[in-house]
């Protein structure tokens, strides 16, 4: 009885192109998953942001309506129109200080996905 050696071949052009297409499907998957897992970060993320802003808003309006009122009502015989001013300016400092800080969340990227944005770098440099 004689020994014929087999060769054993690879899967083959469309295996090849089988297991690409089930690999780059796992990894859009992954990135997906990735993608929505920070998602849910940025919300809460961005309900705070929305909220300090909603509250500069209402300090704005609120610094016009009462102080605007209770100035004129009970300093005007004494200060004249120099206690609006300085109303409107401690007002103002409350508004900017919100302001900034609602910009300092965006600055530090806490809208953003870092993680995700990542993995599709890393993914471009891989394939590239």
């Amino acid at each position: 009885m004689e020994k014929t050696d087999t060769v054993v071949h690879g899967p083959g052009l469309m295996g090849g192109i089988s297991g690409l297409a089930k690999n780059l499907f796992g990894l859009i998957v992954s990135r997906v998953e990735l993608a929505a897992l920070e998602l849910s970060e940025v919300r809460n993320h961005a309900i705070e942001l929305l909220a300090i802003f909603a509250g500069a808003v209402l300090a704005v309006w609120f610094a016009l309506a009462y102080g605007t009122a209770t100035i004129v009502a009970l300093a005007w015989d004494a200060m004249g129109w120099k206690i609006l001013l300085v109303l409107f300016l401690v007002f103002l400092v409350i508004t900017a200080v919100l302001v900034m800080k609602g910009m300092a969340m965006l600055k530090q990227g806490k809208l953003a996905f870092p993680e995700t944005m990542n993995e599709l770098r890393n993914d471009r440099d891989a394939l590239l």
